[in-house]
């Protein structure tokens, strides 16, 4: 998967709620677009806080990487976002276990409003193996 640009789609992951890709791969990288934690067979976002929403935006982001054939010892960097920064130590708990034995480069930015009135959103940057 190396060259110009080619769009990567998982059915098991939500569908974008705009004219975006849920992934794109380029010269070996996967860039993974934002990813609420929306249940992908509801298309709501789940119930139970920011912790709950980023579970689900995780495993949607895991979805996506293993359809481009990577998983998450591939991701080298990673970016978060949440409505409220006083979400971060839940956050960053769900986020440990998914990344428990590779911890990619990371930037959390809080205090934004996001789509759908979502509590977090998670995008990545992998190589494809």
């Amino acid at each position: 998967m190396s060259g110009g640009p080619s769009a990567v789609s998982a059915e098991e992951a939500p569908r974008p709620v705009g004219p975006y890709s849920q992934a794109v791969v380029c010269d070996g990288l996967l860039f993974v677009s934002g990813q609420l934690g929306v249940d992908p067979r509801l298309g709501s976002v789940v119930e139970g806080g920011a912790a709950a929403q980023a579970d689900a935006a995780l495993r949607n982001i895991g979805s996506i990487l293993k359809a481009a054939g990577a998983g998450p010892e591939d991701v080298v960097k990673v970016s978060v976002y949440l409505r409220d920064i006083d979400d971060f130590p839940a956050v960053n708990e769900v986020y440990a276990r998914f990344f428990s034995s590779w911890k990619p480069a990371r930037t959390t930015v809080g205090g934004l409003q996001l789509p759908k009135g979502a509590l977090v959103e998670i995008d990545a940057v992998a190589r494809v193996p």
